[in-house]
């Protein structure tokens, strides 16, 4: 069984390509062969009936003479019939379009019958009450098949057969190594990036393959970060906890009480941060918001100077666009300089929207501005959540903004802090796609 696309593909074309010649060759055989043998025949047949009356009406002293002109002229041989019964002519083309014309210009059914010569044929006739015999070669006179055309239809017809399996060579042959590759993805492992060349459908296949073998990768290594940030910071409260559990079957203590209570709240912090980072891999139905509006009462609800870029109505998905807006305003607050209130900016345009979080803090050293948007990846080495936070923030912000469709910036100011811009495009439409889990 045939499994193969190219090899199915061959056998369909070389089908459909036999079937072309076999259907030209009857077409070419149909119209133009046999009405010109139907002609030849013919013809023939007025040239030896023709000479056969020319040569009874001739006196016998001129007929030798007429008889050389014949053969000299036309292969053809005129004489009296000599009475020998000579076995059927042999076969060759179009013998019995010969016969037939024959038969009707005589009147009487002719057969031709061979001669001594080998590749002569014979035809006895009565003409003028004389029995007269006339012979001819039929090599020279039967119409033999247009060979160029026949070659020139079959080259034809093999260099397009040839032609259409390269280009599906050239298509199965991506679609194949393609293949290998999910094979290799589905497997756990990490492929060759795919040659992104040749045609403009396939090139762009074997770029967003790329792409999700490079998005597969990085689940795969957030997963294992996920999972190793889990278990190291979950750690250190339940440590503590269960030295507070310890102390106090000694003595009840309020304040341990206390510290085991906040040692719950930050655990249920992190949690809450994982099970954020793990759904943000859908993206929100947009419609249309009022980013104004929506600024207005995230600045109020932060306690940040809002800097209005006047109405503006955007297509967003406004849960994803809050709970963005949300993290970069409490990496404001967190990281900013002193008592100063950060700053949010709204640029409106047609096309595209910028919203800027703003903050006067120390900023971000120019080689950790990509880094920080890793999950667990921290500026402040301790990991504790006082001082840095569970490191995923930011990571949550890139998320959420990449499976939107939007571009998250961070940039440090010239007068001191950090800029983090997000900017939302209008001609974004997010694709449908299965819930990813870490």
């Amino acid at each position: 069984m045939i499994r193969s696309l190219f090899a199915r593909t061959a056998l369909i074309l070389a089908v459909v390509f036999l079937l072309f010649q076999a259907m030209a060759t009857l077409v070419v055989y149909r119209t133009v062969i046999k009405p010109v043998a139907e002609r030849s025949a013919d013809d023939l047949a007025g040239l030896i009936v023709l000479s056969a009356q020319t040569w009874v009406e001739l006196p016998p002293e001129v007929r030798p003479a007429f008889e050389r002109e014949l053969a000299q002229r036309h292969g053809l041989r005129l004489q009296a019939a000599s009475g020998v019964i000579r076995p059927p002519a042999a076969q060759f083309p179009f013998r019995q379009e010969i016969e037939q014309a024959l038969s009707k210009r005589l009147d009487t059914k002719i057969l031709l019958e061979g001669g001594a010569e080998s590749g002569t044929a014979w035809v006895v006739m009565a003409i003028g009450g004389r029995q007269l015999q006339a012979g001819f070669f039929p090599n020279r006179y039967a119409v033999r098949p247009p060979l160029a055309a026949v070659t020139l239809v079959s080259l034809g017809t093999f260099l397009v057969l040839l032609t259409a399996l390269l280009l599906v060579r050239r298509i199965t042959v991506p679609l194949a190594r393609a293949s290998r590759a999910a094979g290799v993805v589905g497997k756990g492992g990490i492929p060759e990036p795919l040659p992104e060349t040749g045609p403009q459908e396939l090139a762009d296949l074997a770029r967003r393959f790329n792409q999700m073998a490079r998005e597969v990768q990085e689940l795969l290594e957030n997963r294992t970060t996920l999972l190793g940030g889990i278990s190291h910071d979950l750690r250190t409260p339940l440590t503590r906890l269960q030295l507070n559990l310890e102390l106090l079957r000694e003595k009840f203590d309020p304040a341990k009480l206390d510290r085991m209570q906040k040692d719950l709240a930050e655990m249920n912090t992190m949690i809450g941060g994982y099970l954020e980072l793990a759904r943000s891999t859908q993206p929100e139905m947009a419609q249309e918001v009022d980013l104004d509006e929506l600024l207005k009462k995230l600045a109020e609800k932060h306690g940040a100077s809002y800097r209005s870029g006047g109405a503006c109505r955007f297509r967003a998905g406004p849960g994803a666009l809050t709970r963005v807006l949300d993290n970069l305003l409490q990496n404001a607050h967190r990281y900013g300089a002193g008592e100063a209130a950060p700053e949010l900016h709204l640029k409106c345009g047609t096309k595209h929207v910028e919203i800027s979080v703003l903050d006067s803090g120390s900023g971000i050293p120019e080689a950790e501005l990509e880094k920080v948007l890793r999950p667990f990846y921290r500026l402040e080495a301790s990991r504790a959540a006082a001082t840095g936070g569970t490191g995923l923030g930011l990571a949550i912000v890139k998320q959420l903004a990449e499976i939107n469709g939007w571009e998250i910036r961070l940039r440090n100011r010239a007068e001191g802090g950090l800029e983090a811009r997000l900017v939302l495009a209008a001609d974004f439409n997010p694709p449908d796609r299965p819930s990813r889990k870490p």
